[in-house]
């Protein structure tokens, strides 16, 4: 079975035939940087870096650009209120983003434009519409005519125009032909950062400001367009709108992930209801907040709760587990092992974790009872299965990402060392059969926070949770 992803344009499920073979193009809506990032945001960042890492273990060449828009009304009240520069607040809640999607194991973009640095793009997509009568200027603003586009107008969303809302993006409809019309330039106003153009100075409207970096850097057409549900409208309707009305072909497949909740309601900064990711990590380790995030699928909704969060830290646990005693019996895993078939087909079935998880974790079975029978050559095969499916996922416990986090790699070395001689001490103990010392050690080791197993192949350890 080949990849096939649900297209939301088409509201069908298709398969994936990318414009170039071998090669794919991804534009991913990134931050609006007005706020450090909660794990909403995030949960797309980790969903599309899935996706990515699926499309590259299938042999394709991978573009992946996720945008920052680093300008918009939040930021510009964000920043009045604080009394500083528009840019200070894109700048420090930038590095925040960048820092979460670092720490859950993204891998970094092929190129991550910033809005702003994009303006002579933008007024040239603005001279093109204008041009072939889409948009209009009015005041010092720019709008696109949406009655000019009404006949495609809607299609993504899969709204008729005549039952769509207004813009509002403006104080004021009174300078549109219609209501719905949407600014792709904002004439200056006292207090705003602005840029010189043809029809006065001032800034970008949102939407405007996608189509020009999505086109600049993957061309006018391009495979993957995708964001969260709540972007389809009005942001990606109007993205579609402005980018082929002006004549690109703009994107082929529109892929939205589902939203994160709290109870009934988005989770999002305004409710109150956020969870921000340096918080979240007080509660998870990293690579388990990244399985909790990837482990359902991508366009359903998850409702969070501290419980699914343990639940979830704890399956990861148990597939850490296998994976961390048979590494201690198998050292050379096979990078190049052919992944089970069962989770390829998961995967091309629209992306579908749940199952390729369930896939996993059956491995993991498999694999702690060839452990507990001490055959070394299921262990290997299953080992090397395990392993490679966790890197597809970003999960891979050995990978330097999880291995590395927090300068652990290092500081295990050196803990190692010293329990193997706590360990050796207590093996002597039992040899001369003084099992009260030895059970005293083994105390003393579990109230450091070291839990000791006795195996077939001799004691292990590893660091309570």
């Amino acid at each position: 079975m080949s990849l096939r992803l649900y297209d939301t344009s088409t509201r069908a499920v298709r398969d994936f035939v990318p414009i170039q073979p071998g090669r794919v193009s991804i534009y991913l809506c990134g931050a609006t940087v007005q706020a450090p990032p909660h794990i909403g945001h995030i949960r797309s960042g980790v969903n599309f870096d899935v996706l990515r890492r699926w499309l590259t273990r299938s042999g394709y060449e991978v573009s992946f650009c996720r945008n920052v828009t680093d300008l918009d009304d939040k930021i510009i009240r964000v920043a009045a209120g604080e009394g500083v520069p528009w840019f200070v607040v894109a700048e420090r809640n930038q590095r925040a983003f960048t820092w979460a999607y670092d720490t859950l194991g993204c891998l970094p973009p092929t190129v991550e434009p910033r809005a702003m640095g994009h303006i002579p793009e933008m007024i040239e997509l603005i001279h093109r519409l204008i041009d072939k009568g889409h948009a209009y200027a009015t005041g010092g603003d720019v709008y696109f005519d949406v009655m000019s586009y009404a006949e495609r107008y809607g299609r993504l969303s899969n709204q008729r125009p005549e039952n769509m809302r207004a813009a509002g993006d403006t104080d004021s409809d009174s300078a549109k032909r219609d209501a719905r019309d949407f600014a792709l330039w904002k004439g200056a106003k006292p207090g705003e950062p602005t840029w010189p153009t043809p029809w006065g100075p001032g800034r970008p409207g949102w939407h405007l400001e996608c189509s020009a970096m999505a086109t600049k850097y993957l061309g006018e057409t391009f495979d993957i367009h995708g964001g969260g549900v709540d972007l389809i409208f009005p942001h990606h309707e109007n993205e579609i709108a402005q980018s082929q009305a002006a004549g690109d072909g703009f994107a082929r497949y529109w892929l939205h992930n589902g939203m994160l909740k709290i109870g009934a309601e988005k989770m999002s900064k305004s409710l109150g209801n956020s969870l921000l990711v340096p918080a979240m990590l007080g509660k998870v380790r990293a690579v388990e907040l990244r399985y909790y995030l990837v482990a359902a699928h991508y366009r359903s909704a998850i409702d969070y709760s501290d419980e699914a969060l343990a639940e979830a830290a704890a399956g990861y646990q148990r597939i850490e587990g296998f994976v961390t005693r048979a590494a201690e019996v198998i050292h050379d895993v096979d990078a190049a092992a052919p992944l089970p078939q069962a989770f390829v087909d998961a995967l091309d079935d629209d992306l579908n974790v749940p199952q390729a998880f369930a896939v996993v974790h059956e491995v993991v079975r498999e694999g702690n009872v060839a452990l507990s029978h001490g055959n070394k050559e299921q262990v290997a095969r299953l080992l090397a299965e395990t392993q490679n499916m966790l890197d597809v996922l970003g999960l891979d416990p050995r990978s330097p990402q999880w291995r590395e986090a927090g300068g652990e790699s290092g500081m295990r070395d050196t803990v190692d060392a010293l329990v193997k001689v706590a360990l050796e001490q207590r093996q002597a103990a039992r040899a001369r059969k003084d099992y009260a010392a030895a059970d005293a050690i083994r105390d003393q080791l579990a109230a450091a926070g070291v839990m000791v197993e006795d195996t077939p192949q001799g004691p292990r350890w590893e660091l309570a949770r």
